[in-house]
């Protein structure tokens, strides 16, 4: 078996798994803290922190004392951590997959481990069924029917990936595909060229002479867990992280057939093939040609890109983003496509944090960040009071830092700064500060942060509530979900979109990785309607900016043009469109 791929990421990971295993174990505090203290500086030390820790030269870094020093070391060289596989060692594999779960930390974990020996999923649900654990000092009932909530969530979710988890190995694989000299093209098609949120595995795709070389060093890749099929033209693996890796290898005159067959939806490819037919045309993954005996005079269209197979069943060329059958055959049959967004019509973003709240990044850090983007402006929304588990600002620390972002904003002559605030929608409507102080921000993101649990009615009445506000800019993450880990909570999309159009509310697409939340099937009607949309990152720390370019991929999905959305007019036009009063604004 091949070892992960040492990485900045993999060097965080590894001292995060120790410090919830010392946490398990009952360690010390101070040096739980130390480690997870040292992941987050390997995370953001400015710098090949991978090289030097193999160079043994990490010596001087504040936060990254001689023992760190000397694991990171020994991992970076060589791939292992004796401290770390013996410490994993002294714990059923099966108890980490209970950290996993919603709501359960490492002090439950080690209470249900110590005294009821539960090691397992199963074990957990089979003792909450029976009602063993709600009678656990410091669970109860109630905590008793959130885990097994939590278990049904899991199970439903096992084997699903967010977009961005796969990223990395979906980009780095397709690179060396590439690379590889009996290439001629490659690409990932299915549900990651679609640019959908949540994937099952990758479908990987090669355009070559020698399919059987491809193959086998398909199944030689870094990072391979298991070969789960290997033949001539079809293989399939799966990674350290689970995920399952599809490749099938094809000729140059099969690959457009081949490249639209594994991208689209199974929705959308009926419908494709469906008016193949009405053509009297065949087409499936091999060929687009006439059926037999069909009554055409014409010879069989030659087709080299995707393009031509869309063009010659006299339809507009459908984007990747686009093929789920929700529309896109008729307009493209009209020929009135969108011109989907491009990741580089953004200009600047809203919603971020920083230190001041519950951020991991400073606010001079997350301005050269937006910078070395080369993003216009930029927005800090830190939390407010009530969010008090995010160290949510009151109303003296929020005005403190509006002078500090105002005057960091004039040292900063390529970069706008604006001051505003994530504010929480409290339980009946009303926000968390006072319109006095909302008065005084540049813009406001108003936020649902607890009592999800309310009907869908009532939700709703309190989103629209919040909406009609003045002060309010924008709504965020819509529907509270976290991706693999929260549902929705309840709540009427329809009327939502509805108050955003009349009361000129903007609605983010909050591209933080376990959100992505509005849904990507609502964009289109609240583009209809009017309503803009903000693509905000939801930036914790510097590196959060990086998710702009999924937020795209959403919004490309939700059929938004540049014209959508918010954050894609210029510096000037921003400006000038924050001083408009809430009403006046288009």
């Amino acid at each position: 078996m091949l070892m992960p791929e040492v990485t900045r990421d993999h060097l965080a990971e590894v001292l995060e798994e120790i410090a919830l295993l010392l946490e398990l174990k009952g360690e010390n505090p101070f040096k739980i803290r130390a480690y997870r203290n040292g992941a987050e500086v390997v995370r953001s030390f400015d710098g090949d922190i991978v090289a030097r820790a193999k160079e043994d030269q990490l010596k001087g870094i504040k936060g990254i004392g001689d023992a760190l020093q000397q694991k990171l070391h020994e991992l970076a060289s060589s791939g292992r951590l004796a401290f770390y596989e013996d410490l994993k060692g002294e714990f059923p594999a099966g108890l980490f997959e209970l950290l996993e779960l919603q709501g359960l930390g490492p002090k439950k974990v080690k209470l249900l481990y110590d005294e009821l020996s539960i090691a397992s999923l199963g074990a957990l649900k089979r003792s909450c069924q029976s009602g063993q654990v709600g009678q656990l000092s410091g669970f109860g009932k109630k905590t008793e029917e959130k885990i097994l909530s939590a278990i049904e969530s899991h199970e439903r979710f096992s084997g699903h990936y967010r977009l961005s988890e796969v990223a990395p190995d979906a980009e780095r694989i397709l690179d060396l595909l590439r690379q590889h000299p009996d290439t001629s093209r490659a690409a990932i098609a299915g549900s990651y060229r679609r640019g959908k949120e949540i994937l099952h595995d990758l479908d990987f795709l090669v355009a070559t002479q020698n399919p059987a070389t491809l193959t086998d060093f398909f199944t030689t890749t870094e990072g391979v867990r298991e070969i789960i099929a290997h033949g001539e033209t079809k293989a399939s693996i799966r990674l350290e992280n689970g995920l399952q890796c599809d490749l099938r290898a094809v000729s140059s005159s099969e690959w457009p057939f081949a490249l639209m067959y594994f991208t689209g939806s199974k929705e959308h490819n009926v419908e494709l093939r469906s008016r193949a037919l009405k053509q009297q045309l065949t087409l499936n993954e091999y060929h687009l040609q006439p059926v037999k005996d069909a009554d055409r005079d014409d010879p069989t269209p030659a087709i080299s890109e995707e393009a031509d197979i869309y063009d010659n069943l006299g339809l507009q060329f459908i984007e990747p983003a686009l093929r789920e059958n929700r529309g896109e055959f008729d307009a493209a049959e009209e020929g009135c496509l969108p011109r989907l967004v491009e990741q580089e019509n953004l200009r600047g973003t809203f919603h971020n944090h920083t230190t001041e709240s519950d951020g991991r990044s400073t606010l001079a850090e997350m301005a050269n960040a937006a910078l070395d983007l080369g993003l216009s402006y930029l927005g800090i929304s830190d939390h407010s009071k009530s969010s008090f588990q995010a160290n949510g600002l009151d109303e003296d620390r929020l005005l403190n830092q509006i002078e500090s972002i105002r005057s960091l904003d004039k040292t900063l002559p390529d970069l706008d700064l604006y001051a505003g605030n994530e504010v929480d929608i409290l339980r009946d409507g009303t926000l968390d500060f006072e319109d006095s102080i909302l008065s005084q921000l540049d813009y406001v993101v108003a936020s649902v942060h607890a009592s999800f649990n309310l009907s869908e009615k009532e939700m709703t009445k309190r989103l629209i509530k919040a909406m009609e506000n003045p002060h309010v800019t924008m709504l965020g993450h819509l529907s509270g979900r976290l991706l693999l880990r929260r549902e929705a909570y309840a709540v009427n999309h329809e009327k939502i979109i509805d108050c955003a159009a009349e009361t000129r509310t903007v609605i983010e697409l909050n591209c933080s990785s376990q959100r992505m939340d509005m849904d990507w099937t609502w964009w289109k009607r609240a583009r209809d309607k009017g309503v803009k949309c903000s693509i905000n990152p939801d930036a914790h720390h510097e590196d959060g900016l990086q998710n702009l370019h999924f937020g795209v991929r959403i919004a490309r999905k939700g059929w938004l043009r540049r014209e959508d959305i918010l954050n894609c007019l210029p510096a000037g036009d921003i400006r000038e469109w924050l001083k408009t009063p809430k009403d006046k604004r288009t």
